[in-house]
């Protein structure tokens, strides 16, 4: 008589021993080369854009022509220690963070905006 464990499980037998020890370093290599891929893909980018952004941000001074991360593009009238003074029309400051600055912007490109 057939049992119904036969039917649906099979029997396990055992493989021959394998080449290379369990737990070898082979195991870990594409492990590492994750590690590696993710850290000059993203990372190190992401650091690089951050340092440069700290030094523009240092380098910020009266008179200098902005754009915001929100998109308002303006000239610096006053540089405080972690705000600005943005002068987006005649007689029209906002008060903004040094964070929020996205880029800096060559001289005399208002006045050809506008």
């Amino acid at each position: 008589m057939i049992s119904i464990n036969n039917l649906f499980i099979s029997n396990a037998y055992a493989e021959g021993a394998a080449s290379a020890p369990a737990g070898s370093f082979m195991d870990f290599i594409p492990l590492i080369a994750l590690v590696a891929v993710f850290y000059f893909l993203v990372l190190r980018p992401q650091m690089k854009r951050a340092k440069e952004m700290k030094i523009m941000v240092a380098a910020l001074q009266k008179g200098d022509e902005v754009v915001t991360m929100g998109g308002v593009m303006g000239r610096i009238a006053k540089v405080g220690d972690s705000y600005v003074s943005l002068e987006v029309a005649e007689g029209v400051n906002l008060n903004i963070q040094k964070g929020a600055i996205q880029t800096v912007l060559p001289k005399g490109t208002i006045k050809s905006v506008n």
